[in-house]
Order: C-alpha cells, then structure tokens, then sequence
C-alpha cells in the first residue's frame, strides 16, 4: 500500500442526504498526491456511515471509518481523527455540500510547493453562499477578532478548508469538543508564526432545515476560545523568557 501523503479527516453527524455525493466526488478529484480518508462518525442515527463503500472513493490509498457511540461534537470528531493521521501534510472536508473537494488541489499547492505551512480557504459570501446575513457578519466579526489578537491577517477563521504540515499540527493543543475547534485551529496556527497563506474558494452555504448546525451561541465560544488561546500563548512566551 502507498503511504499516504496527506491525511484528509471527514467528521460526520446524520449527513446521510449528501454524504454519499461528497464520498463519490472526492473520488473523482486528480489529487496531485496520494491521500487517505478517515472518517469519524460522531455518533450519527441514519445508518450513512455505515453504507459507505470503498468504490465511491476508488482514489483514497485507504479509506477508515471510526465510530462513536454518541455524539460529542465536531472537535472531539477531528481530534479523534487527526490522532489517526499518517501524511505529512493533514486536512478537513466537511461531509455536507457547502465546500466543493474538487478545489482541493488548489489548497494543496503552496504547501507542496514549499510556500506556506497553512493553508485555508478563504470562503468568498454573496447572495447565493450566505446561510443569513448575520451569520456572515459573525464570521467577519470572529475573523477580525482573530486577526488583531494575534496580528495577522485573516479572512476566514471559520472555515472548514484548513490544510497544514503535520509539525503545525503536532504543535497544537487542542481541547474543544463543538465548533470552537475551529477558534483552536486558528488561533494557535496563527500564534505559532507558521507560514500562512489563504486561497479563494467557492462555498454553498445549507439552510437550517437542510442541516446548518452552528448557532449564535458558537459564535460567542469562538471570541472566548480565541482569547483563552491568545492567553495561553502569552503565558507561554513569558514562561520561556530568559
């Protein structure tokens, strides 16, 4: 078996109406590099992960599927699928349609090519890629907060397009069980220095009937993440001063 070079994590929770179309059309990308799959069930009800077949995804080196016995949230998915990884390069794909894998070569580039560390895609919000107005607004608002508490420049502190080195990975401490993951993720990669770079993606939002899980209140844990992360890398620094 080839050994992979990137890890791709896919958190699942009662993602059977798309879970299938985005297995089938991450099987049908020209990844420039050989990959596998992981995927975390999170203790999901409507028997999609277990329907999974090798043959929709004919291009992973390997395909795992690990389970949860009830739902934890997204960060505790993620963290029990990057404990997994085997690339050197490691990355998310949600198991919804709102980020299109077909842009993951993009991605992928600038870490490939020795230009960046991370990567992240940088979600372009119009009228038809926007869950709501004021969700767009909280997404800018966490991302400027991220921006100025660790003095560098991002757009997207929430995506879920985030691709980095392993030894980025490896650097973190990540805690969070919800969507305050993703606060954990940015945070700490943008207060590491590692090299950053952002690439536009397209993104198709989903509706609170088709699934939307993230609320208001996630929102609130995100500037609270951000902040505790920003603490602690100051501690950190203080505590390693000569």
């Amino acid at each position: 078996m080839t050994d992979p070079v990137l890890s791709l994590i896919m958190p699942v929770h009662n993602e059977g109406a798309t879970l299938r179309t985005v297995l089938e059309r991450l099987g049908a990308v020209d990844m420039p590099v050989p990959y596998e799959l992981i995927v975390v069930d999170d203790g999901s009800t409507d028997g999609a992960v277990e329907a999974i077949e090798r043959s929709w995804v004919p291009n992973a080196t390997s395909v795992r599927v690990v389970t949860a016995r009830r739902n934890c949230g997204k960060g505790a998915a993620l963290r029990k699928g990057f404990d997994l990884t085997r690339g050197r390069i490691v990355g998310v794909q949600d198991a919804d349609l709102e980020y299109d894998p077909g842009q993951i070569p993009d991605l992928l580039t600038p870490i490939l090519g020795g230009e960046a560390d991370v990567v992240f895609g940088s979600r372009q919000f119009g009228a038809n890629a926007s869950y709501s107005f004021w969700y767009t607004m909280g997404n800018r608002f966490i991302s400027l907060a991220a921006s100025m508490l660790f003095d560098r420049i991002t757009t997207d502190a929430y995506t879920c397009f985030k691709f980095m080195r392993r030894e980025a990975l490896e650097g973190l401490e990540l805690t969070a069980d919800g969507f305050e993951i993703e606060a954990e993720l940015t945070g700490g990669l943008l207060a590491a220095g590692w090299r950053y770079r952002e690439i536009p993606i397209t993104y198709v939002a989903r509706s609170r009937e088709q699934g939307k899980k993230i609320r208001a209140e996630d929102g609130l844990r995100a500037i609270r993440t951000l902040l505790l992360v920003r603490l602690s890398h100051i501690v950190g620094s203080t505590r390693n001063a000569p």
